[in-house]
């Protein structure tokens, strides 16, 4: 047996040739497994590397400023030395031992925590944590990397092969992704107007499919450096309670059970289909399926003018497809106001091959050709063929999939998981975040209640009370509104003002052709505080952030106009708007009240 390895850097993404900056062990010291021994850095993190196995460090093979890739030689460990060195020790004193009724640490990152050894031999469990986190989405691996920074051990459930469940690897991120390269080929064909002509784009499916998943694989390979770094357990599998204090994982090795002392369930939500439909059929997509981009149809169905479809009918009208979209509402969008959405409409109707309001697809048949639809509404005509159709009628939270009710976890009729404002269930020691607890469906929403339900289990006094959550659809343009909107404010009878500022008088909005934007605050007449904002243009979900904050901050129409914004910017329409209703802007003519 060789008696000495060579330490290696691990696999750490897509990181190369980045900079050690400390060397934490020198010759002849003793390491234990998971002990660090250098510090890197490159421009986006810093990390630390751990030894692999316990030893003695015979000699280093790098120093400070050097550069290493995955694969870099970081040194030479001696692990015979700590085998020699694993000689018996005396009994440690009493007032080191166990608590009666508890077990200790056995170390490792799936050492359990300590946990009554009742609960534990009762559970027969194959690993013990004191938090486990059932789904690795951006709220779950949010829960358990905060868990793990205050000190608990932390076991994180997730079904796919890779962490950040849906939003990352099948939603938020490839679709901004697809809708970047969308905007690009807009943009090229509006330059023409201007005197730039680029010509026809030459669109190749399979290398813009590779571009979106390598944006997405950097993402969750360093998610998964970060668990490890946290040394964050990690279960790839489909886990369902047992108990109140278990919960069984079906592996691709077999079954594995997790005791835990307190659980975050992070289950996220799956796509709703319309009954009757056929599903078989891979013309027929949901937004996953939409998202692998296998081709470009040439004609494409979206059923459902919510945020989702309309952001993947932006993708593929880009891309060349002629897009129909049908809707059972009276309008696309519906949580949006009105005004908002008419200044996407105008666009899209000329872009888009037809947009169905107040109707619905009543069969959906496979032939040969495509998949024929057949429409109830106001539709002409009323059965028309389809290369693709995506389903996008809305998402249906996993509440009831989890086996919650073996857990004693109430979970209402549409699976929501109720919670309090410390987001704990009806069940104490068991807390629910994302999207299988409540409305809105929205990441930004599930990584702060993932906080809340981390530093609650830790011990703080902490509470989910949040004033807004934004809302954004990344369609072109871009839509995105925070607090009150106008058509909540006259349902409850809330007495408000507005002011809205036309993007067609904001210079910047000018010199980049996209005029048709608008901002618009809404603020109490008495006070002049913000009550809420909408705004739709160009980078509209980028802008929003400042209004959040400012309703946050309890700021008023003074505290927005005299803040001096940098000219000339998109920013700078959240200034006007507030200027409007000051009375003080000088950039538009306001008629004197």
């Amino acid at each position: 047996m060789n008696d000495t390895v060579e330490v290696k850097v691990p696999d750490i993404g897509d990181f190369k040739e980045i900079d050690v900056i400390e060397v934490l062990v020198k010759p002849g010291d003793a390491v234990e497994k998971e002990t660090s021994l250098i510090t890197v850095e490159s421009d986006k993190a810093t990390m630390e590397i751990p030894s692999p196995a316990a030893g003695v460090v015979k000699q280093l093979k790098l120093k400070v400023g050097d550069k290493v890739s995955e694969g870099s030689l970081i040194m030479l460990l001696d692990v015979a030395a700590a085998a020699r060195a694993a000689v018996p020790q005396p009994a440690p004193p009493a007032a080191a031992a166990a608590p009666p009724g508890r077990t200790l640490p056995t170390g490792g990152s799936g050492a359990a925590a300590l946990v009554p050894a009742s609960v534990a031999a009762a559970a027969g469990a194959d690993l013990h944590a004191e938090v486990l986190v059932l789904g690795a989405g951006p709220g779950g691996y949010t829960a358990a990397f905060r868990a793990a920074d205050l000190g608990k051990k932390v076991v994180l459930i997730e079904r796919h092969a890779a962490l950040g469940g849906v939003c990352l690897n099948v939603g938020c991120i490839p679709s901004k992704a697809l809708l970047h390269a969308a905007r690009v080929v807009t943009e090229a064909e509006e330059m023409s107007h201007a005197g730039i002509g680029f010509g026809k784009p030459k669109i190749d499916v399979d290398k813009l499919r590779g571009w979106k998943d390598a944006a997405v694989g950097r993402l969750t390979k360093g998610l998964a450096a970060l668990a490890k770094q946290r040394k964050v357990t990690v279960l790839q599998g489909v886990g369902k309670f047992e108990s109140p204090n278990v919960i069984a994982v079906e592996t691709p090795g077999g079954v594995t059970r997790v005791s835990f002392d307190a659980c975050i369930i992070a289950a996220g939500s799956s796509v709703a289909r319309i009954p009757g439909f056929p599903y078989e059929d891979a013309r027929l997509m949901d937004s996953t399926g939409a998202l692998r981009l296998a081709d470009i149809p040439r004609r494409l169905l979206v059923i459902g003018g919510g945020i989702i479809g309309l952001e993947m009918a932006c993708v593929y009208d880009a891309l060349g497809a002629k897009v129909t979209v049908v809707e059972m509402a009276d309008g696309l969008i519906p949580g949006a106001d009105r005004d908002l959405i008419r200044v996407l409409a105008k666009r899209i109707e000329k872009r888009y091959e037809a947009i169905y309001l107040n109707a619905k697809v009543a069969k959906l048949e496979p032939r040969p050709e495509g998949l024929l639809a057949t429409f109830e509404g106001e539709v002409n005509p009323r059965q028309q063929m389809f290369n693709r159709v995506l389903m996008a009628v809305g998402r249906r939270p996993n509440g009831a999939a989890i086996g919650a009710e073996r857990a004693g976890v109430a979970v209402d009729a549409r699976g929501y998981i109720p919670v309090d404002k410390q987001q704990r269930s009806n069940v104490p020691h068991i807390f629910a975040i994302g999207d299988v607890c409540g409305e809105p469906m929205l990441a930004h929403k599930a990584t702060h209640e993932a906080k809340v339900a981390a530093e609650t289990i830790a011990g703080h006094k902490v509470a989910f009370d949040a004033l807004t959550i934004p809302s954004v659809a990344y369609t072109d343009p871009e839509i995105a509104w925070m607090g009150l909107t106008e058509t909540e404010a006259k349902q409850r009878g809330i007495s408000y003002d507005k002011a809205s500022f036309p993007w067609a008088a904001s210079g910047r909005a000018l010199s980049i052709g996209r005029e048709e934007g608008v901002t618009r605050l809404l603020y109490d007449k008495a006070t002049g505080r913000i009550l809420g904002a909408g705004i739709v243009g160009v980078n509209a979900g980028e802008l929003i952030a400042e209004l959040v904050l400012a309703l946050e901050m309890g700021a008023d129409m003074e505290d927005i106009g005299l803040s001096i914004h940098p000219h000339p910017t998109l920013s700078e329409t959240a200034f006007f708007a507030a200027e409007m209703a000051l009375g003080s802007i000088t950039d538009l003519y306001q008629a004197r009240k």
